[in-house]
């Protein structure tokens, strides 16, 4: 996994509640195996009409909202159990998102994979909403080391998983992590097992 760095950018805004993985990445995307180039296909119902032509009123597809960090409305990534949905939103190049509640599962993949998910208070996801729709060109700041977000030069603590926090600053997944203690783990075992 890529280490997750402090990120400064602007925002995508998406003020859509209970977004579920089939609108993420559609079930029709699912047979494919390999992570790269779903992100042509992140939200591809909302972004396309059928005969392929953008829909212009779909806000990924207004070119004055870009960015590395999706805000977006309550209950994200709702609906089954799919990693294809989180390795679409990073492939599109987003590296973090911000609504109010994650779905469990959604949830775990994202931070299993790379992806920080960062849950605030509604009025407070609502004023980061508000904000960019009006202010595309503001940007904002995710320092995870730090555990903080910050815009307009107000600082807002972020709570995350110490292990979770760490794996993402290290660029660990579980298996990485466990590969990190290999020497620990030996050295335990001799000790233990060949005294």
């Amino acid at each position: 996994m890529e280490r997750f760095k402090t990120i400064i950018s602007q925002c995508l805004p998406l003020d859509i509640d209970n977004i579920d993985t089939d609108q993420i990445i559609p079930a029709r995307f699912l047979k494919f195996s390999s992570r790269l180039n779903l992100g042509k296909n992140l939200f591809i119902d909302w972004r396309y009409y059928k005969n392929g032509i953008k829909k212009k009123n779909f806000r990924l597809n207004n070119p004055k909202y870009t960015g590395e960090i999706l805000i977006t409305g309550k209950n994200f990534g709702c609906g089954s159990s799919r990693e294809h949905a989180v390795w679409a939103i990073m492939d599109y190049g987003i590296k973090a998102i911000i609504s109010n509640y994650f779905a469990d599962i959604f949830k775990q993949n994202a931070l299993n994979n790379g992806l920080l998910v960062i849950e605030f208070q509604p009025d407070m996801v609502n004023y980061l909403l508000n904000n960019i729709l009006i202010f595309p060109k503001r940007k904002l700041k995710i320092n995870l080391k730090k555990e903080y977000v910050e815009f307009k030069k107000k600082k807002i603590k972020i709570e995350i998983n110490s292990y979770k926090k760490n794996c993402l600053i290290k660029g660990y997944d579980d298996i990485d992590f466990l590969l990190n203690l290999k020497n620990k783990i030996i050295n335990f075992e001799n000790k233990i097992f060949y005294k």
